[in-house]
């Protein structure tokens, strides 16, 4: 299953995407967002429509979450390489809904900051709501699915603020995209890789998480609920550096695609 989030004639629509002559294609619209499914992506009622190439619709962020948790330094490397201890258990932090930002949009750096970053993750999109579950309940059933997320971050403003609500939280900081898919398993292994004007900066695995994906969520749920829809972003590799206007990011997550977004000073 592959699913995007698209805008066409002035209304946001989901849509189904297929390989069609070996290039993503939009080939049907779903006449009920994902999030509503239940986890069954596949059982929703569809639309067929004209096919539209993947590559010329107008893309929206393919996510509505009510939150995105976020988990800090969950890869050893990119601890060290911001001075910091590898914590003991999940580092949790939030970026708001109002920070979402969809595949070719423009991140733009706010002038509060005088150095922005970015972060390549995988991010998980829950399927079900999921409140405290037990240690030996399987995490899979509760995900909807994986996609790319780019967890920007006006590094100043973090160190300066010791909490992260501004450094992390500012409008255009968070693309998400370009599709959400199932069927990844990042206990066996999942490639995230991050570009900045074609250089490669970050290549990582999630077979190096310190916190397991199964961890992850069992642990921000005996906190909150997560809901249908919800993000949890799963922590950035080594090779974090910071962004200029006129940068072009790309954040690839094997099996999932490439997010691309540029980047302007406000």
């Amino acid at each position: 299953m592959k699913y995007c989030r698209f805008q066409v004639n002035g209304e946001a629509q989901y849509g189904l995407v297929e390989s069609v002559a070996g290039r993503d294609s939009i080939l049907r619209v779903l006449l009920t967002a994902p999030e509503e499914s239940d986890g069954d992506v596949e059982g929703l009622r569809t639309r067929r429509i004209e096919p539209i190439a993947l590559d010329e619709a107008a893309l929206l962020p393919p996510v509505r979450p009510s939150k995105i948790v976020c988990v800090g330094r969950n890869y050893r490397e990119h601890a060290a390489e911001l001075g910091h201890e590898v914590p003991a258990e999940p580092l949790l932090f939030f970026k708001p809904p109002s920070s979402l930002l969809g595949p070719g949009g423009v991140v733009r750096r706010p002038k509060i900051s005088q150095h922005v970053d970015y972060e390549g993750e995988l991010c998980v999109v829950m399927g079900k709501t999921c409140y405290r579950l037990a240690n030996d309940q399987d995490v899979r059933p509760y995900i909807l699915g994986y996609t790319c997320l780019n967890d920007v971050t006006a590094r100043d403003l973090q160190k300066k603020d010791g909490q992260w609500a501004r450094a992390k939280g500012f409008d255009t900081s968070c693309p998400v995209g370009p599709v959400v898919v199932d069927g990844l398993d990042s206990w066996a292994g999942v490639g995230v890789e991050t570009r900045v004007n074609g250089a490669v900066r970050q290549s990582g695995n999630t077979r190096d998480f310190i916190f397991t994906l199964d961890v992850v969520i069992r642990y921000i749920s005996q906190a909150m609920t997560l809901l249908p829809g919800d993000l949890v972003a799963t922590g950035t590799p080594a090779g974090v550096g910071p962004l200029v206007a006129g940068d072009v990011m790309e954040v690839s997550v094997e099996g999932v695609g490439t997010l691309t977004n540029s980047v302007v000073d406000e």
